[in-house]
């Protein structure tokens, strides 16, 4: 029996093998006929060309945060970016030029020491560069709007091993499908972002009992029609298990959460910052005393914090959606149909998220009000709570996703409109005509 040569790729049972498969959803399986961490740029134009060289499709993942999303890996090789080069920062420009493989709790360090911040999530662990591509949620974006519109230049690695750098002038039908496109251009190698002014914030969580929840959910989001930009929130039922390391008020309890932040990109902003958080959690606490409150002065560096996600891999089962607003009389039966999910998100859109600025790319923005992400540890307890919420909120339901909270091939998934993706289509033709990167490609799967 003939053994092809798979160089760079490692066959599985190796080492490399499992350090190059490694993903942080660990109920998704990862088991590619061979896989390779690439090191630098000309590691990426190899492996491309072994891949193009076998005839096999190039499968491409950093974090393995959504692993699931483009589905089995079947006969693929799979590429980990891993770059060996630094975060620059160029504080004078307000840029940061960020290499693959770097995560949020790389480049918020580097670029908090300059008085500046980036549009990033609310977790650490998540690799930047397809954060931006899935066009990014920030607790920023209220007022700068998605994460993929900060993005100014992309370094690909196509099919046929060239490598280009997309922008505005140089490329601009491939800048704008990787922004937002769903994936099968290349291999994006480096990311030029846009940086913001960001002295303090106003940051934390305020916890209320799970009694409370249907009571103070309508109040919040008349809140959030008219608030503020400058202000991002999420309110969150969370069921989190019995852990050591958890505050009193959440281990092992059903509680209401809302956290997010408040912008202060100058010193003279931060009383205004304060006085809208303190109206905002005062609404609220006047209808139900809060068990907790932590929300408070901050500096940036501690935002990728304040939301709890987790820091190591688990096997998870999830859901999102866009949405329009939520009638005062349906938050209960909304609230209580997930009462085994670690936590039933309703994130605060609005504002920025909803502007398209000029140049943006095939996603630029959210006009929905509100997004929905719903997870738990895998197993059937979870995919039945899934299901029992996506049926209470099926008459709020905009028919679109947000693509980084997608994170199940069998999941309704669409980003954009059918005029927009023909677009897109014709550009991934072009860069990827026999189909490479086919396999890293997002469906279009609109929901029943």
């Amino acid at each position: 029996m003939t053994t092809i040569d798979l160089t760079p790729f490692s066959p599985p049972g190796t080492s490399e093998y499992a350090q190059a498969g490694a993903s942080f959803q660990l109920a998704a399986p990862v088991d590619p006929a061979g896989a390779f961490t690439a090191r630098s740029i000309d590691d990426v134009v190899h492996a491309v060309a072994t891949a193009r060289r076998l005839g096999r499709q190039l499968r491409l993942t950093t974090t393995g945060h959504a692993m699931g999303r483009t589905g089995p890996l079947t006969d693929a090789l799979l590429l980990r970016p891993l770059l060996d080069a630094p975060v620059r920062v160029d504080p004078d420009a307000r840029r940061a030029r960020v290499p693959a493989g770097k995560t949020w709790g790389d480049v918020v360090p580097e670029v908090t020491r300059h008085g500046l911040t980036a549009l990033h999530g609310s977790s650490a662990t998540v690799g930047v560069i397809g954060y931006l591509l899935g066009g990014g949620l920030s607790f920023y974006g209220r007022r700068f709007g998605l994460a993929a519109n900060s993005v100014r230049s992309l370094t690909v690695v196509l099919a046929d091993g060239e490598v280009v750098e997309a922008n505005a002038t140089h490329r601009p039908d491939l800048f704008w499908a990787l922004r937002g496109g769903g994936g099968g251009f290349g291999v994006v190698v480096e990311a030029e972002i846009d940086l913001m002014p960001m002295h303090r914030i106003v940051t934390g969580m305020a916890v209320w009992n799970a009694s409370d929840a249907a009571r103070l959910a309508p109040v919040w989001q008349a809140w959030a029609r008219t608030a503020p930009p400058e202000i991002t929130t999420s309110l969150r039922m969370l069921s989190l298990p019995p852990l050591p390391f958890l505050p009193p008020y959440l281990a092992g309890k059903r509680v209401l959460a809302l956290d997010g932040a408040m912008i202060a990109p100058t010193e003279p902003d931060l009383p205004a910052a304060q006085r809208i958080a303190d109206e905002m959690l005062s609404a609220l606490s006047e209808l139900a005393s809060p068990v907790a409150n932590t929300w408070a002065e901050a500096a940036p560096e501690a935002l990728p914090l304040v939301h709890m996600d987790p820091q190591q891999p688990v096997p998870f089962h999830s859901d999102s959606a866009l949405l329009h607003e939520i009638g005062a009389a349906d938050w209960a039966r909304i609230l209580d149909a997930g009462p085994n999910l670690i936590a039933l998100e309703l994130r605060q859109l609005g504002g920025a998220f909803a502007a398209a600025p000029a140049n943006v790319g095939a996603l630029g923005r959210f006009t929905a009000p509100l997004h929905y992400y719903g997870v738990g540890l895998a197993g059937e307890e979870t995919m039945s709570d899934l299901k029992a919420v996506r049926s209470t909120l099926r008459q709020y339901l905009t028919g679109f996703t947000a693509p980084n909270f997608v994170d199940d091939f069998e999941r309704p998934q669409r980003t954009y409109d059918d005029q927009t993706r023909a677009r897109v289509e014709r550009v991934r033709r072009a860069v990827d005509p026999t189909g490479q990167f086919a396999g890293d490609v997002a469906p279009t799967r609109d929901q029943a």
